[in-house]
């Protein structure tokens, strides 16, 4: 798949999400405010908060394609861990909203007017975002993409939140059915409150995502250890050392010093690099590779022992 086409499947994916949520938020505050359950209203706003995600992943994946220019040398690949954390922001302030408005309904709970709507709602909610998360989940994941992978979570988060509105109406409609007089309109704040928690829970995690890389966090230890063993394997070098990684979007950084010996030729020096590259970006798609050559004076510095092949062989 080409880098055109990526970018436009990463695009095609965002507007479906932009869409379904537009309709979603529609349909949830119709039902919310026809029958005056807290639960309901509050996966409508939380549906809002999803569409605004979509609208900002929108943005996000269309500036991060955008290619190096003179002023951005690294590309624009942040924009989309930007998106990430502007998005758990979001999050983080409709929750607190739902918290507030359940907390009024639990202290004074209303009673919960043609539940059977609610709980429809909830169901075909719960349908649209799991189908539309798992196809932003396939794509995110092909192309390692922070902004779609976070336009995801929140409609999966959105799918068990609306399934656990569904229940929390499904158990008032039932218990006032079988015991006519006991009313448990209490429940539908509660299930508001849990919505918000696992909201909250969605937003911290992703803001540790997105805060990772903008702060230029390493890359995970499991591909830092990829790395160092194809850099070990390839023939030709006696050591490395310095190796830095970090990523910017989906496009991972990786630089390091490797140390050759003294008498080996530009020519193979630089065929040796392009080995290596080759063989690191089969395995690390998206990848960026810098290798800084050394000539090997055999006095073993402390950075460069560890790696060493000369003195694993000894």
């Amino acid at each position: 798949m080409t880098k055109k086409d990526v970018n436009a499947s990463k695009l095609d994916v965002v507007k479906l999400s932009v869409a379904s949520n537009s309709a979603l938020v529609i349909f949830k505050l119709i039902v919310g405010l026809a029958i005056g359950s807290v639960s309901v209203l509050s996966e409508a706003i939380h549906s809002g908060i999803d569409l605004v995600a979509a609208m900002i992943a929108y943005f996000a994946v269309r500036s991060s394609a955008q290619p190096a220019d003179k002023d951005h040398h690294y590309g624009h690949g942040k924009f989309e861990n930007i998106s990430g954390f502007v998005e758990a922001i979001l999050i983080f302030l409709a929750a607190g909203w739902i918290i507030f408005e359940a907390v009024k309904k639990f202290v004074n709970p209303e009673p919960i007017e043609m539940i059977g709507w609610g709980i429809l709602v909830m169901g075909l909610s719960s349908f649209v975002n799991m189908a539309v998360s798992h196809m932003l989940f396939k794509v995110g994941n092909e192309t390692d993409s922070i902004a779609i992978k976070a336009d995801a979570w929140h409609l999966r988060t959105d799918v068990y939140t609306s399934m656990g509105v569904m229940i929390g109406l499904g158990l008032i409609w039932l218990i006032e059915l079988l015991w006519t007089g006991h009313h448990v309109h209490w429940l539908d704040p509660l299930a508001a409150i849990i919505v918000a928690l696992l909201i909250i829970k969605a937003a911290y995690d992703l803001t540790v995502q997105s805060l990772g890389d903008l702060l230029d966090a390493s890359l995970p230890e499991n591909d830092n250890v990829k790395i160092a063993d194809m850099i070990k394997k390839q023939p030709g070098i006696i050591s490395f050392k310095n190796l830095r990684t970090r990523k910017g979007g989906h496009t991972k950084f990786i630089e390091f010093d490797i140390l050759v010996a003294a008498a080996m030729s530009v020519e193979q020096a630089h065929n040796l690099t392009d080995y290596i590259i080759a063989d690191i970006e089969k395995v690390l798609t998206h990848s960026k590779v810098t290798i800084h050559i050394e000539p090997c004076d055999s006095k073993c510095p402390g950075e460069c022992l560890p790696n060493c092949a000369v003195s694993q062989k000894a």
